[in-house]
């Protein structure tokens, strides 16, 4: 790979946020040039562009002024999703480990898709339910992302789960606290009323009325 110029000049790229770039979003800095398609393996070569998928683009580290946003490109990876499950619940804080791994939610087939900046999995939820408690997130620099609140996440996580033996309140404390060692403090401060939304989907109702039962009951705990 060819190294960037280290010339004064500002590099066409550096204009663009690090954001996805399709390819038309691209025109207006290839305007200048005979043959854009050139240009545009020229960049790839020299690391100014980084392929993320057929049509996706984005401005390469070297011309980066922020790290690149991975829920956002989680989201134009493939789509329609959302970032949901362990991502989102260590994104909110109710989980203490960090995830590598970029989580989303779609009601399109599962997928999995790996590039250079990691490793993005996408996990099928019926629309009906998928459709329900969407929520935009920021990045510290102002990008904004479509991903699950922290009850969505956290219902979303149940109802992908298949290491859930049984549907009792004994088996779910142990879950949330023991296998996933949620955060109590978190836990008391969910939305119910997003867990009620998710409940009238009528998708997996034993679960998520086991589930909602359980925080109600922490929530008056916490309360006293």
């Amino acid at each position: 790979m060819m190294p960037l110029s280290t010339h004064k000049l500002i590099h066409p790229l550096q204009a663009f946020k690090p954001a996805p770039l399709a390819r038309e979003a691209l025109d207006e800095a290839l305007s200048g040039y005979r043959r854009p398609n050139d240009k545009v393996s020229e960049w790839l070569r020299e690391g100014a562009l980084q392929p993320l998928r057929r049509g996706l683009y984005l401005v390469g580290a070297p011309l980066r002024t922020s790290p690149a946003c991975l829920p956002l490109l989680a989201n134009h990876l493939y789509g329609p999703s959302y970032v949901s499950l362990d991502y989102a619940l260590a994104w909110h804080g109710l989980i203490p480990e960090g995830v590598a791994e970029v989580t989303s939610v779609t009601p399109r087939p599962g997928h999995l898709h790996s590039n250079a900046l990691g490793r993005f999995s996408y996990h099928h939820l019926p629309l009906r339910y998928y459709a329900v408690g969407q929520e935009l997130g920021q990045s510290a620099d102002g990008l904004s992302f479509l991903m699950a609140s922290p009850a969505k996440a956290l219902a979303d996580r149940l109802v992908l789960s298949r290491s859930l033996p049984a549907l009792s309140r004994c088996a779910m404390q142990q879950w949330l606290m023991e296998d996933l060692r949620l955060d109590c403090e978190q836990l008391g401060e969910l939305n119910l009323s997003e867990l009620r939304a998710r409940l009238a989907t009528g998708y997996q109702p034993r679960q998520l009325g086991t589930l909602l039962s359980v925080v109600e009951t922490l929530q008056q705990a916490l309360a006293f």
